[in-house]
């Protein structure tokens, strides 16, 4: 067979091929939707129900960025805001609704004198122990600081991920205050791009941003606590594991 021949074999091909989706469209399908004999096939009850879905990749994508907008305004609600005159505005997050925050050990300056400010409002604290090997600090909010009545509002707990959930190409994102009065917060989201089991444990990200995101919780997209955040050498984020973060707590 010649090029030519191939070449016009090739294109009536394509041609009958949109002709009967066409016709299809226009004719057969109409006919299946309207005929009752036909309503117990599964793809008639799919297509009526709209479940049939044209870009899986692209409803996929939807489904992701509605999840992160769901989670936020109940994480935001977890994350307190750590401001000092020497180290400025870092993060922490609440771990336990009898006020545990837990923290970077590098957020906080060795003299003690910064404050924690929860939904805006400074509170008393105490620091109950440092893990400069970790990087972690436990503060403990007093509790009698703390408005009874809207208590429950502002211990906001977060719940943790398994080491088993966390998995290298797992999207993450990470929610952190612009200033210590929580009125502006900013998001970003990526991927886990490794995994270090050491000691420390680490999880390395492909989210390049500033040092104002250091101490703020890393999540993944069911809102569970992955790690904590802090930009390492390459500017990128980086997480101390969910793991060392419960044993530094004793869970």
């Amino acid at each position: 067979m010649s090029v030519l021949k191939t070449i016009l074999l090739f294109i009536g091909i394509i041609i009958l091929g949109a002709l009967g989706a066409l016709l299809f469209n226009l004719f057969i399908l109409p006919y299946l939707l309207v005929n009752p004999y036909f309503e117990k096939f599964e793809f008639v009850k799919d297509f009526k129900a709209g479940k049939i879905v044209i870009n899986p990749k692209e409803t996929v994508y939807i489904q992701e960025t509605t999840a992160i907008e769901q989670a936020l305004e109940r994480l935001q609600k977890s994350v307190v805001s750590i401001q000092s005159s020497s180290l400025g505005l870092k993060s922490g997050f609440i771990a336990t609704s009898d006020g545990n925050i837990i923290t970077l050990a590098s957020a906080i300056p060795l003299n003690g004198n910064f404050k924690v400010f929860l939904q805006g409002q400074s509170t008393n604290f105490k620091v109950i122990k440092i893990d400069v090997k970790n990087n972690l600090a436990l503060l403990k909010i007093d509790p009698s600081s703390i408005d009874s009545s809207s208590q429950d509002y502002y211990l906001q707990t977060v719940g943790f991920a398994s080491l088993e959930k966390i998995k290298l190409g797992q999207r993450v994102f990470f929610v952190a205050p612009t200033s210590s009065l929580q009125d502006n917060w900013f998001v970003n989201e990526g991927i886990i791009k490794q995994i270090h089991l050491g000691q420390p444990q680490i999880i390395k990200t492909n989210i390049l941003e500033k040092p104002i995101v250091n101490g703020s919780p890393l999540f993944n997209l069911s809102g569970e606590l992955v790690g904590l955040n802090f930009i390492d050498l390459e500017g990128n984020i980086s997480a101390v594991s969910v793991e060392s973060i419960k044993e530094f707590l004793g869970l």
